[in-house]
């Protein structure tokens, strides 16, 4: 396997991942029906939902290893007001939602998501640094230039 630089692996050398059933870039994550609220029908666009690139997935297939997922949290701080946090986490708490795509999954509480909603997942490698990213944030006015904080629209 190959080594990897991110610190989300945390240092192992990493096999290639299986092939994962093809998908166009932008296709929904299909959410867990047993983290819905009751009363909601699954795919209620009011529960909001995000969307994970190609390159995020196929980062996540990479890194993830058995019931681990990628969690995506927003937190006050930052320069722009909020930040988005990633950590690989294996425990689902009870106001988390799940979605998943190709095999990869994240997971975000229901807090979190309010500012999330809409938003794509990305992978971005670049000379200086690999990083998971949001892009185009439905919810956020506007984001810095480190990527990983915004400001929410009122």
């Amino acid at each position: 396997g190959r080594w990897c630089p991110s610190p989300l692996c945390r240092g192992r050398a990493l096999p290639r991942p299986p092939p994962g059933p093809a998908c166009a870039v932008g296709c929904p994550l299909r959410w867990a029906s047993s983290f819905s609220q009751p009363g909601r029908k699954e795919g209620d666009p009011s529960e909001g939902q995000v969307f994970l690139s190609e390159g995020c997935v196929k980062r996540l297939l990479e890194i993830t290893e058995g019931s681990e997922f990628l969690r995506l949290q927003v937190e006050g701080g930052g320069c722009s007001g909020f930040q988005y946090k990633f950590s690989l986490d294996t425990v689902i708490n009870p106001d988390d939602r799940q979605g998943q795509r190709g095999g990869a999954r994240v997971v975000v509480d229901v807090d979190s998501l309010a500012f999330v909603k809409g938003s794509m997942v990305d992978f971005s490698q670049e000379l200086i640094r690999s990083s998971f990213q949001v892009v185009s944030n439905p919810q956020a006015e506007k984001g810095c230039s480190c990527g990983t904080s915004f400001s929410v629209k009122f």
